[in-house]
């Protein structure tokens, strides 16, 4: 069963970003995140988000056939599937019992970098512990200047839920 949360793909057509709601399924499985990503256009660095239950989030960006991965908090790999498997891909391990009181990213926090958000405007968007992750997603997203298109989108991936 899904769980509660949306994802969307964001692509470049033209000079312009696309937003589009994805299905239900890639909350469960990176696997199927990623074929979601692969299915965009490859032009621009297309990218997938999903928003899982408002506890984390995670990104896939292709850049050619380089995919790179940020998860928004690493103790989400004890409770979700998605999250479990970013950390796996991403090759690190699950927190231990004394990391479950702390939160952090991982990943590529330069994933962005090309579209001018740096690797340390990343860090300090999700170094936020007032925000929560939706939050932090508008941020993000603000800063690449995709705010109405990623609004329509995660409107349609919730109605369709």
């Amino acid at each position: 069963m899904a769980e509660r949360g949306f994802a969307v793909a964001a692509f470049r057509d033209g000079p312009n970003w696309r937003v589009e709601p994805l299905p239900p399924a890639v909350l469960d499985d990176l696997g199927v995140l990623l074929a979601a990503l692969r299915s965009q256009p490859p032009e621009g660095g297309p990218f997938v988000v999903a928003l899982v239950e408002n506890e984390f989030f995670v990104i896939a960006r292709q850049e050619g056939r380089r995919v790179s991965l940020l998860l928004s908090d690493l103790t989400a790999a004890v409770e979700f599937p998605l999250a479990e498997q970013a950390m796996a891909r991403l090759g690190e391990d699950p927190p231990a019992d004394d990391e479950l009181d702390e939160i952090w990213p991982v990943g590529d926090l330069e994933l962005f970098s090309d579209l001018e958000l740096s690797e340390d405007e990343m860090e300090d968007i999700l170094d936020d512990l007032d925000a929560l992750p939706d939050e932090m997603l508008e941020t993000i997203v603000e800063r690449l200047g995709i705010t109405d298109e990623y609004a329509r989108a995660t409107e349609a991936a919730w109605a369709a839920r």
